[in-house]
């Protein structure tokens, strides 16, 4: 996983509450037993305005002008604003490795649906929960004439934007697997001489199995 210190980055605005997860990758994308090659299809009804299914490149497609993500001044955009409840839906994992792999490292909300936020901890996005009047200040400023650029500092717990600074919460064991770039699988893995000690007490006296 990708580790998580600092971002600075181009913002777009996301104007829609309850965003489920299979908006975010509809279903016909989770065919693939790969943790890659999602983004192309991310929004996937929302961003084309034809009808495909996977394996089909997204420049033969009919992209949705009016889709924030399509709009030119969002091109390259890392951080996205959200509604609340965002990542609603089934508890699909594909969802946040579509947002990450479309290229977005901060999510912005009122407040995300308790799994989806999970899952994105894993796969190294960071999900920030900014007050509703916060956020509706943010998504004017990124709907507005300039461009909005964040930085984002984990350390520091900080969202910089051009009219101030604000701190957001997250869980001490959280902050320090994104800072450190380790997901379950690697926090296990720094225990494993003790799991290899354990196996080797214990497994003469475990029952084989039956065959």
């Amino acid at each position: 996983m990708e580790k998580f210190d600092t971002h600075h980055g181009l913002v777009a605005p996301l104007d829609r509450s309850n965003v489920d997860t299979d908006a975010i990758i509809p279903k016909q994308f989770l065919r693939s037993i790969r943790r890659s090659g999602f983004g192309d299809n991310l929004f996937d009804e929302w961003r084309f305005l034809d009808r495909t299914e996977p394996g089909m490149a997204p420049r033969a497609r009919r992209p949705n002008p009016e889709f924030v993500l399509n709009q030119p001044r969002y091109q390259g955009a890392s951080i996205l604003l959200c509604r609340d409840n965002f990542g609603c839906g089934s508890s699909r994992e594909h969802a946040p490795w579509a947002l990450q792999q479309y290229g977005f490292r901060v999510l912005l909300a009122p407040g995300f649906a308790d799994i989806f936020l999970g899952n994105c901890y894993k796969t190294g996005l960071l999900p920030v929960v900014l007050p509703p009047q916060r956020m509706d200040a943010l998504f004017q400023q990124a709907q507005g004439d300039t461009p909005l650029y964040l930085s984002v500092d984990l350390a520091a717990q900080t969202v910089s934007a051009p009219d101030g600074r604000d701190t957001f919460e997250i869980s001490a064991q959280r902050k320090s697997s994104l800072l450190h770039g380790l997901d379950d699988i690697a926090l296990t893995l720094q225990h494993l001489a003790e799991i290899e000690q354990f196996e080797a007490r214990n497994s003469p006296g475990w029952p084989v199995p039956p065959g």
